[in-house]
């Protein structure tokens, strides 16, 4: 398995330099560059063609969600995190509009970060600890003000009964850890169920399964 070409994009240098160290900790990880803001991002990415970028938002001459916005008009298939300091509601919903595939605080741990990069090439959401229960708690409080969905019968979409529990826990915010607690059984089983409630929702991510939950009034 070749190793992820990453990109790291920030405007202060330590961070930069500090963020590539505990990359290059990884075997399975190739920093491929830096650039300090979003221009020097574009212009990195059409050089070496990362599979993953680590991107701040706050940043001169471009910030990262203009960035963001422009490398995927051009390279729809290409992976952005967001790497940030700011828990911010308007940013978290910019990003995500913008295309990123993860929302992440610097204060993570560098085996956090490995696995973020690894399952946001793979093409699933990443959030830091509670971001992802805040976006699902926003979604589930905005659910009064959708209309009623004039298709609610889920059993066309081959789901087991343990997997639309498994759905009913994700969508109100539980983790795999928690729902593994819930349903007692073990985390990699959790994480099965999950791959396979994606691929039969043609889903890629968490989010997309909330809103799938509460348009079916599974929640």
């Amino acid at each position: 398995m070749s190793a992820i070409k990453v990109l790291i994009v920030d405007d202060q240098r330590l961070i930069r330099q500090g963020i590539r160290s505990l990359l290059e900790a990884s075997e399975n990880i190739e920093v491929i560059g830096t650039a300090e803001n979003g221009q020097q991002a574009i212009a990195s990415v059409k050089k070496k063609l990362p599979d993953v970028i680590l991107m701040d938002i706050r940043m001169p001459i471009m910030d990262g969600i203009t960035a963001t916005k422009t490398l995927l008009e051009k390279y729809p298939t290409m992976k952005i995190i967001m790497l940030t300091t700011f828990n911010d509601e308007d940013y978290i919903k910019q990003s995500l509009k913008a295309g990123a595939v993860g929302y992440l605080l610097k204060d993570l741990e560098a085996e956090s970060l490995y696995r973020s990069i690894a399952t946001a090439q793979a093409g699933l959401f990443q959030f830091s600890e509670g971001i992802g229960q805040q976006i699902i708690a926003q979604l589930n409080n905005e659910s009064g003000t959708r209309a009623d969905p004039t298709d609610t019968d889920i059993s066309q979409y081959g789901l087991t009964n343990r997997e639309i529990e498994v759905l009913r826990l994700i969508a109100n915010g539980a983790t795999n850890k928690e729902i593994a607690k819930e349903l007692v059984i073990s985390e990699n089983t959790v994480k099965n169920h999950v791959s396979n409630i994606f691929s039969r929702l043609n889903a890629r991510d968490r989010i997309q399964l909330v809103i799938f939950a509460r348009d079916h009034h599974l929640v």
